[in-house]
């Protein structure tokens, strides 16, 4: 199971909280605008990225602390096993980070350390889902 993100002095200042859902859904816009273009990354996702984003988004939620959308609406996350179908290799998991990285430094009313915190634990969970070596 995935845990909450606890980056807060306490269960009431979660980062889910110091981004807030407006900025949350900014930034998983601004993040699948590039997700769209990125060469690496077209392979893996459908062409038409409206309901990932919106797993995403709600994932995200409950991710930071904020509401457990996700799970409300899909169920458990199971965020490996979901992700088996796919190839993500270590190149992969890298140009889904500079997505994330751009689309955050994109993101206007995103706090620089909420930021840095956000990023920081996306890197995490992007490296736990490569489950694929690089082609030879």
């Amino acid at each position: 199971m995935t845990a909450p993100l606890q980056l807060a002095a306490s269960p009431e200042d979660t980062l889910y909280k110091r981004i807030g859902p407006e900025v949350l859904h900014d930034l998983v816009t601004r993040f699948y605008g590039h997700v769209a273009q990125h060469p690496d990354l077209i392979p893996i996702f459908p062409a038409d990225l409206s309901l990932t984003a919106r797993k995403q988004e709600a994932f995200l939620s409950g991710f930071l602390g904020g509401p457990p959308l996700y799970h409300q609406e899909f169920g458990h996350p199971r965020l490996r096993a979901r992700h088996l179908p796919f190839e993500i290799t270590p190149t992969r998991a890298r140009a889904w980070l500079a997505c994330m990285n751009t689309a955050i430094h994109e993101t206007p009313d995103l706090a620089p350390d909420a930021a840095a915190e956000l990023f920081a634990a996306l890197s995490r969970t992007a490296a736990a889902m490569v489950n694929t070596p690089e082609p030879a």
